[in-house]
This record gives structure tokens, sequence and C-alpha cells, in this order.
């Protein structure tokens, strides 16, 4: 995973630096490629893949995209999009209602939250940020090292869960005591495969939930509200 985000940098560096830096975000139908400077897809619009090293990237209302990418800068999606893949390197990844996310959504530093109605193809993975789904099909893994997941209520995840054991020596470092992820299976979701935990983490299963095997960690199940942070 975060060999492959490395690479995306790198390769992001690189291609933008060979293109022209246009100020034009409305080429509509095609691909867009900065080195410093945000993108915004318009509303109802439809593009090909979009890229930037040093900038965030916007979609608005209903537009249909290819791939996303960025390096430096967050990634806003509104309501109804239609895209390829999401990632990023340092920002989060913010979806609204109703999108279509072909393949999956992809950070190092930051979170990623997908709300109501929406459907992910593939993995949601992070290195450093939570993530979040309220009423969200996804159809791989949710997948973080450091960050808590919420699977909220409703919500459908085909390919499991997996909480990666730290590896100091590269992307995922820090100072100090590390604080456990805080895994939360809401009111009626639903987690098929295998949950999977390789470091220690808090993890809390609403009784309507159905869930498959855990791995490493011990549900603890709960109805109305969750306990204090240890």
């Amino acid at each position: 995973m975060r060999r492959n985000l490395l690479a995306l940098a790198l390769c992001l560096a690189f291609s933008a630096a060979q293109a022209h830096d246009s100020d034009d975000n409305s080429n509509s139908g095609g691909d867009i490629s900065h080195v410093n400077g945000g993108i915004t897809a318009e509303a109802g619009q439809h593009y090909g893949d979009l890229d930037t090293v040093n900038g965030g990237i916007s979609l608005e209302k209903g537009a249909v995209v290819g791939k996303v990418e960025t390096v430096n800068g967050g990634i806003d999606a509104e309501d109804d999009v239609q895209v390829h893949s999401l990632e990023t390197v340092n920002g989060g990844i913010d979806v609204g209602r109703n999108a279509r996310i072909a393949d999956g959504a992809e950070t190092v530093n930051g979170g990623i939250r997908i709300t109501f109605h929406s459907h992910v193809g593939g993995n949601l993975t992070t290195v450093n940020g939570a993530i979040t789904i309220q009423q969200t099909e996804v159809g791989g893994k949710v997948h973080t090292v450091a960050g808590d997941i919420t699977v909220g209520a409703e919500s459908v995840v085909h390919g499991g869960l997996l909480v990666e054991k730290p590896n100091h020596s590269g992307w995922n470092w820090g100072w100090g005591k590390s604080r456990k992820p805080r895994i939360v299976i809401g009111p009626n979701a639903v987690v098929e495969g295998e949950l999977r935990f390789e470091r220690d983490v808090e993890l809390f299963v609403h009784k309507t939930a159905k869930i498959g095997t855990v791995t490493g960690a011990t549900a603890q199940p709960y109805t109305d509200t969750l306990p204090e942070r240890e």
C-alpha cells in the first residue's frame, strides 16, 4: 500500500512537471494535469483523468470523471459524482451522497469520509487517517494503519477490515505513545470476510450488526452509546 502511494507521488510530480500548467479548469471531456494549483470538475460535466501535485481537487455535483490524483491536497466530491478512483498523499477525501466510485479511494495522511447511499467498487485505504462510511456499500476492503474506522448504520463492506501493524521505517512513523485505533460497526451494518487486526484496537460491534471472523481483537457489543476512549 505505502509503496503504491510513494510511486503515485513520484509519478505525479514527474508527469505534471512535463505538462504545461493551465488555469483552465473547465476542460470538459479531457484530461487536466497541473503542477501547482487546484482543479475543479464542474457540475454535470464529463472529464478524463485529473491530476495535480500541489493543490486540491473538487468534483461538483453530478460530475463524471476518470482517475483523480493529487500529492499535496484534499479531494472534495459533491453529491451524485461518478469517478473511477480517488488518490492523494497529503490530504483528506470527502465524498457526498449517491456517489459512485468504480475502483477505490486511498490516502496516506488524511481521512476518508463517504456519505449516504454511495457505492465503492474497490478498497478504502489510509495510513494516518480515519475512515467513515454512512449507509454506503464497499465492494473491497477497508484498510488502515493508525486511523479509526466507522462502518456506519446500514453500511455493507464485502471485503472485510484490516488494521495493519505499524512499520516505523515507512510512511506511518510517529512520536510518543501510539493511540489505539477505534473500530465501530454500527446498527444493522454488515462486514463480510475477515476482520483482521495486527495491532491493539478498540472494537465495538452493535448488537444488530453482522460481521465475519475476527482475528487479533475481541469484539465488545454495544447498544446505544460507546464508552469513553482508553
